[in-house]
């Protein structure tokens, strides 16, 4: 696998207080790795380091020379007072040309959008023009920070398959944050369960039996990790690559 980023033994500590200590950690291209943990755990930290906009306080990171890095944040703050269009929004960090914005947005399913205001989205919406634009830099790692906050059961099913095609499509390492136990990616290659170290990591259904993961996150927490597994047979030979991609919906009841 070619490497994207290595942190090695990275600690910070942000007014004497360590945040993260020891963490370790390799991504890879075309790899996803989705990172797990409670509030407070550190993940945000964690995600401004990869970023670069934080330094660790101890440890080392390792960049490929070439790496380019499209960030999904968790929300946005626009001003209500200062109407902006999709179209003027995919603009802003990239002079992107209309028919460069239309093929990115397409990438996504929101190519309709581009003429729409950026206050009148809906959260699923919001979120996929938040990864069109990401997605306009063709990174090598693309970096998302609870994407599902704030969007409906249907919209994230839609836009975990779209990062699965972003995935696809460019070849780029994907590292997920996620706050809550709601969804796991069946195609997802690594979990990391953080709470302010590395608690566990390994695939969905390693973690999902690792006593450190049941300790954090309790016996039905831990059940909410699986991978679907598809049975072949002739009934649903013709759903076969949706069923690929299913993900798994925990109960509602689910562990916080």
């Amino acid at each position: 696998m070619t490497q994207l980023m290595a942190l090695n033994n990275i600690s910070v500590k942000i007014n004497q207080q360590k945040i993260l200590y020891d963490v370790s950690l390799t991504i890879n291209l075309s790899q996803i790795i989705t990172i797990l943990g409670p509030n407070g755990a550190g993940k945000s930290t964690l995600v401004k380091v990869i970023l670069g906009l934080i330094s660790p306080t101890t440890g080392t990171i390792e960049r490929a020379s070439d790496l380019t890095i499209g960030y999904v944040p968790q929300s946005i703050n626009l001003n209500p007072t200062l109407p902006i269009t999709v179209k003027r929004f995919m603009q802003l960090n990239k002079q992107l040309s209309y028919d460069d914005i239309i093929q990115t947005l397409s990438l996504v399913k929101a190519q309709y959008l581009i003429d729409r205001s950026m206050h009148q989205l809906s959260g699923g919406e919001l979120q996929r023009v938040l990864l069109a634009q990401a997605l306009a830099k063709r990174p090598k790692l693309l970096i998302l920070d609870e994407p599902t906050q704030g969007v409906d059961v249907n919209g994230q099913v839609l836009l975990y398959d779209l990062i699965i095609d972003a995935k696809t499509k460019f070849s780029c390492g994907v590292v997920m944050v996620s706050h809550d136990l709601h969804l796991v990616m069946a195609k997802t290659d690594e979990v990391i369960c953080l709470n302010h170290h590395i608690c566990c990591s390994g695939t969905p259904a390693s973690v999902s039996n690792d006593p450190e993961f049941v300790s954090l996150f309790g016996p039905h927490g831990a059940s909410q990790i699986a991978l679907y597994k598809h049975h072949h047979n002739n009934d649903c030979c013709q759903h076969h690559n949706d069923h690929n991609r299913k993900i798994i919906l925990p109960d509602s009841r689910g562990t916080k």
